[in-house]
Parts: structure tokens; C-alpha cells; sequence
């Protein structure tokens, strides 16, 4: 991304990719077909990604090439509608996607399901195996305050100090996993309050960036490319998120175990990750000095409302976020009219 231009022109074409994925998974919420919902998401983003001026790489996506017919991680995306002369003008990026974060709560119709995706320049964006993360997220007023390795009760009183307020006021999201017994009793302990969530640590991540949304950190263990594209929301809402990875072997729950497949060390080498202790910091996870976060609501959430349609159209909820010298959130609220002259515009 060479400029400024290019970096707002590039949010612009962002948004209209999240909004196609929102759009068509919105279509099957409550419908229990996660795997569907997730498949016609992938399709649409794929879809619009492909108009957008850039030269992009897949570096957190659907999987790994002969898992994932589209999106998967490697993928060249972009430009597929100008010549090749026109490509060569068009700025390189490395991309991180997620086009239905929360599919389980899509298909039974529960909150905060979204449409995500991020972008840097080359390099920008950690590529992350998928793994589970051990994470600790929290908004600006407690950035540097917090330390991963530091008992919940220090994080929990430093977060309240931060805030001038009493740790019985604070409200601390956690993936309601068997993994977390241990991590729930202690903040219960502290006196802190506790949402628990089924799915989407990444929503959960954002709310805790944005004041007032009722939410000041969230604690626990969660997917590493929901880390990285988190990271990404955090350096444009100038939050914090501390991560660690947790391998297959530190996992005492069997389910969490089967869903990380063996030799993942392995494939950490192979993405240039030599130390697997390492606990990373947001400038570690999205180091990219030039990073764009898009993000559309599926269903109603804590800051996004769900997609909601009409009968001439289909209105939409969204965030944009750059990395700008003149840092901006927009909060977005975009009516797409389907039908025809007639068609009316509802509040």
C-alpha cells in the first residue's frame, strides 16, 4: 500500500467483501447447517475479493490447499478483472480472512456472528498454523497494564486500577470450554463478572477494544488465526492482545486435542515460528505498519448489528479500521437496494 489513497480506496473495496459474506451466510442463519453456512460465506468473499485492485496473498484463511478449494493459505487473490498491466500497478499485500467467525452461531441464529477480514503490507500479518492460542485481550486504557504469565487476580486488579474502578465491576469474556474450569473459578474468585461465550472469541476481542460495550477483557485459550486478525483490530483500535501457542501435548482435554492435528510443530517451523513458547504481543502478531480491518455483523451483536433484510433490499452493519496517520473507525450502516424505482429506504 503506497499511500493513503490506496489504503482508503482498499477499505472501501474491504467493506463490499465482508458485506457479500455477511450477506449470504445471513441467508442460512438458524438453518444448523454450520458447514453450509460457512461454504456460501467463503464463496461470496472469494467472489468480490477477486474485483479488488490489489495483489493479494492468503496468509490466514480456510486451511491448507488440498483442505480448502478457495481462500486457503498461500492463494493469490485480486485483481482478476484488469490485465496484466494494470495488476503490475496494484499494490501487494498479505491478507488475513475469516469469512463466517462463528459458524455454529449462525446456523442455530445466536449473537456476534461475523464477516471478517484483514490486510497489510507483504509481511505484516504472523502466519499462524491453526493451533489454539492462550490469549489475553484488553482495551486502551489497559494496554501495558496486564501480563500474560501474571496470576488472573493481578490482571484482574491492574485492569480495574486502569479503569478507576472495582474489580467487581469489570466484565471478562471466556469460550465456555471444560479447558477453562480452572481460568472461570479463579475470575469468579477476584469478584470480576463473567460472559460466557459459546463461539467467537474474535468478536469478543473487538467489543473489549470499544468503550462501552460493557466489556474489559477477555481471558482464555481460542484459535491462533482468530489471534492474528484480532491482533490486526488492535493495532487500528490501539487495544492490547498478549498470546502464547498451546500445543497439542499441553491440551488435557481429548476433544481439544483431536482438533489440532499432529505435527503441528512441525508445520510452525515451516511458517517461520522457531519458538513455540514465545508469547507474542500485538505488534509480534501484526506487525505491519499499513493494516486495514473490515468486519460485518451476520447476526445481531454486541457492536454490529446482523444483516437484516427487507423486501426491495438487505441493510448491513460494519466497522472499517486503517492504520492511517489520521487513525479512523468508521462504523458503517449500508442499505442495498434490490428492487425498483418504487423500491423505499427504511430507517
Amino acid at each position: 500500500m503506497k499511500h493513503n489513497k490506496a489504503e482508503r480506496e482498499l477499505a472501501l473495496d474491504f467493506l463490499r467483501v465482508t458485506e457479500a459474506a455477511a450477506i449470504e451466510s445471513a441467508k442460512t442463519m438458524g438453518q444448523g447447517d454450520r458447514k453450509h453456512s460457512d461454504h456460501v460465506a467463503v464463496e461470496a468473499m472469494r467472489e468480490v475479493m477477486d474485483s479488488v485492485p490489489m495483489r493479494g496473498r492468503i496468509v490466514i484463511g480456510e486451511g491448507e490447499r488440498d483442505e480448502a478449494p478457495m481462500l486457503y493459505i498461500g492463494e493469490e487473490v485480486g485483481g482478476g478483472n484488469y490485465s496484466e498491466d494494470a495488476r503490475a500497478e496494484f499494490p501487494e499485500v498479505d491478507i488475513a480472512v475469516d469469512p463466517l467467525e462463528g459458524t455454529n452461531l449462525c446456523a442455530t441464529g445466536s449473537s456476534n456472528a461475523i464477516a471478517v477480514m484483514a490486510c497489510s503490507e507483504k509481511g505484516g500479518l504472523l502466519r499462524a498454523p491453526d493451533l489454539y492460542m492462550q490469549k489475553l485481550i484488553v482495551g486502551p486504557s489497559s494496554k501495558g497494564a496486564v501480563d500474560l504469565d501474571a496470576p488472573v487476580k493481578d490482571n484482574l486488579r491492574s485492569i480495574a486500577r486502569r479503569l478507576n474502578r472495582d474489580i467487581e465491576d469489570l466484565v471478562v469474556i471466556v469460550l465456555e470450554r471444560p479447558r477453562h474450569q480452572k481460568l472461570i473459578s479463579e475470575i469468579r474468585e477476584a469478584g470480576a463478572r463473567i460472559k460466557l461465550i459459546s463461539d467467537g472469541d474474535l468478536s469478543a476481542g473487538i467489543s473489549a477494544a470499544v468503550a462501552g460495550s460493557g466489556v474489559h477483557a477477555v481471558m482464555g485459550t481460542g484459535g491462533a488465526p482468530e489471534g492474528v486478525l484480532t491482533a490486526a483490530a488492535m493495532k487500528c483500535l490501539n487495544g492490547q492482545i498478549l498470546a502464547r501457542f498451546v500445543l497439542r501435548e499441553q491440551l488435557e482435554d481429548i476433544e481439544d486435542r483431536n482438533r489440532i492435528a499432529e505435527g503441528a510443530v512441525d508445520r510452525m517451523k515451516e511458517m517461520g515460528i522457531s519458538d513455540p513458547g514465545r508469547i507474542y504481543d500485538t505488534d509480534d502478531l501484526a506487525p505491519g505498519k499499513k493494516i486495514i480491518f473490515a468486519a460485518t455483523g451476520v447476526t445481531d451483536g454486541t457492536i454490529l448489528r446482523g444483516v437484516r433484510f427487507f423486501g426491495t433490499g438487505t441493510r448491513t452493519s460494519s466497522i472499517i479500521m486503517a492504520t492511517e496517520r489520521t487513525k479512523r473507525v468508521r462504523f458503517i450502516d449500508t442499505v442495498h437496494i434490490e428492487g425498483g424505482p418504487d423500491t423505499v429506504v427504511r430507517f
